[in-house]
């Protein structure tokens, strides 16, 4: 079954490489985007399957002269030592094929739309807010993805109610996608004066952001208002009425956008978010008509969900949904997150293979 798909596989990216060349595709801009971005994505796995084959033919010509009883012994000796070598070799390159045959997410090279919204906890949540926003720019800039700020709500005190930012970059989406849900922080507030730790909560939504051809929005559906920045006060407050309120009627989403200079700036960055909402609704209702939806044990991605708590006596990350704990707290908020990051990418991994080993 799985050489079956991989044929087919092979068929599609030849069809590929001859449909690019003709000059109606290229002149079409979306579907040569379209047909190279799926190129792209067989690209490994099509060299991959050519290594495998290759290989498959060095062993069986070893395998020939090892069983050539006119060779020289010393022959036959290099020949069992080439066999013994490419046997073990295919059966590696064929583990990493089962693994590059997994449904990439299509979601994965995706930008990201953020939101930390304050939970439980007043102040302190607010403050904790300001920290996984801080955890999460650290951890963009080491992964060469750029932050782009399009809503902010401060406290007095520096903490964040809410604050709405994009991720840029090839694959952000691939990096921040498990971060949806409740993280719980447990330490002493710097408003506690006896010393008692308190937990407090922050919620995370990552949505991936989408295309405006990939949802169909009625322009009389959005109501547009022009509206002064909320927040704190000082240097963070837009002193003009550049900002921008979106509501969609339909849905009811709202979308508020003032980190820009103008009001047209403000209302493009809006009509982005929306989009990305509106594809999100749009992905889920997809996904509960789908009897057999795999649930990850990575989680749900539902933001009502803990999915990992930060203790500041034992300077502990745990990650509840793989039962993961570190004890190096400080390095983790400093954006160094890749400890707990890879090993959900690989439990997702594991989980998704399971699924296509079903399947064969």
């Amino acid at each position: 079954m799985i050489f079956k798909k991989l044929d087919r596989a092979e068929d599609r990216y030849k069809e590929i490489e001859q449909l690019i060349t003709l000059p109606h595709i290229v002149s079409n801009n979306r579907e040569y985007s379209k047909l190279m971005k799926e190129y792209k994505a067989l690209t490994p796995i099509i060299d991959k399957y050519r290594e495998y084959k290759n290989v498959k033919k060095l062993l069986a010509d070893a395998e020939e002269m090892v069983k050539d009883s006119s060779l020289e012994p010393e022959l036959r000796e290099l020949a069992q030592e080439e066999y013994k070598e490419n046997k073990a070799a295919l059966e590696t390159i064929f583990e990493e094929l089962r693994i590059l045959l997994i449904p990439k997410d299509p979601n994965d090279d995706r930008n990201v739309v953020v939101e930390i919204r304050q939970g439980a906890g007043g102040e302190e949540a607010a403050l904790f807010a300001a920290d996984i926003y801080r955890m999460y720019s650290m951890y963009a800039a080491s992964n060469g993805f750029k932050i782009e700020i399009t809503t902010l709500n401060e406290t007095e005190l520096g903490g964040i109610k809410e604050i709405g930012f994009m991720i840029v970059g090839e694959g952000a989406y691939s990096k921040f996608k498990f971060e949806s849900g409740v993280h719980r922080v447990q330490r002493i507030p710097v408003t506690e004066s006896n010393g008692r730790i308190q937990t407090s909560t922050v919620t995370v939504a990552v949505l991936p952001e989408a295309e405006d051809v990939e949802v169909e929005v009625n322009p009389a559906d959005i109501k547009i208002e022009s509206c002064k920045s909320s927040g704190a006060g000082g240097q963070h407050i837009n002193k003009t009425e550049s900002a921008v309120r979106l509501t969609h009627k339909p849905t009811g989403i709202v979308i508020e956008c003032d980190q820009e200079r103008s009001q047209l700036q403000n209302k493009e960055r809006a009509l982005k978010i929306l989009y990305t909402k509106l594809y999100d609704i749009k992905q889920q209702e997809q996904d509960e008509m789908i009897a057999s939806t795999r649930k990850s044990q990575v989680g749900s991605g539902d933001r009502s969900e803990k999915i990992r708590t930060y203790n500041y006596p034992q300077s502990r990350v745990t990650d509840h949904r793989i039962n993961k704990t570190i004890f190096n707290l400080a390095s983790f908020l400093n954006g160094n997150m890749d400890d707990i990051i890879l090993d959900l990418i690989a439990a997702d991994t594991a989980e998704r293979l399971k699924g296509e080993e079903n399947a064969y």
